[in-house]
């Protein structure tokens, strides 16, 4: 069985990859349209990390940062329902808001509903950061000790530390 693994980054197209849309805010509402090229490279590294090594997923893209700038909790809701709607098995989010916003939280209690497994990065120091604060997210951070493919425990109730490669 091939995951469904549905990538919410600045990813515009990856090789492969089974579908893509840009979640972008125009005049007060989020709007769905072609995703463009990705400025960062950030997502295109994730999508390499993901769909490389034989890890046997077929990938969709949710481009929620079409140029450097931020991306709001509306387009980032408007990427997971898109991708619930593409069936996807797992949801990766390496982004956090620093704000709770309702329309992230509902669409983050859908996803789950829905048997979607979401993950979201989260710091591992400060604050809260939303997708990961919330309680259907299992929260991930970069962990500089762990080689690739390796996984790291802080202890009950605390997070999950991984590494993907490098």
């Amino acid at each position: 069985m091939n995951w469904r693994v549905a990538l919410i980054d600045s990813a515009g197209a990856w090789p492969g990859a089974i579908d893509a849309a840009a979640f972008v805010t125009e005049g007060g509402r989020v709007v769905s349209r072609a995703p463009v090229a990705d400025a960062s490279g950030h997502g295109s590294r994730i999508a390499a990390l993901l769909a490389g090594g034989g890890s046997g997923c077929d990938l969709v893209l949710g481009q929620v940062f079409v140029h450097s700038g931020a991306a709001s909790g509306a387009a980032v809701a408007a990427a997971i329902d898109w991708s619930v709607e593409r069936r996807a098995d797992l949801i990766h989010m390496s982004l956090g808001l620093a704000a709770d916003r309702a329309v992230l939280g509902a669409a983050v209690r859908r996803a789950a509903e829905s048997g979607c497994i979401v993950v979201a990065s989260t710091p591992a120091r400060g604050g809260p950061v939303y997708p990961a604060a919330y309680a259907q997210v299992i929260r991930g951070t970069g962990d500089a000790r762990c080689a690739a493919g390796e996984l790291s425990w802080l202890g009950a109730g605390t997070w999950l530390l991984f590494t993907i490669g490098t």
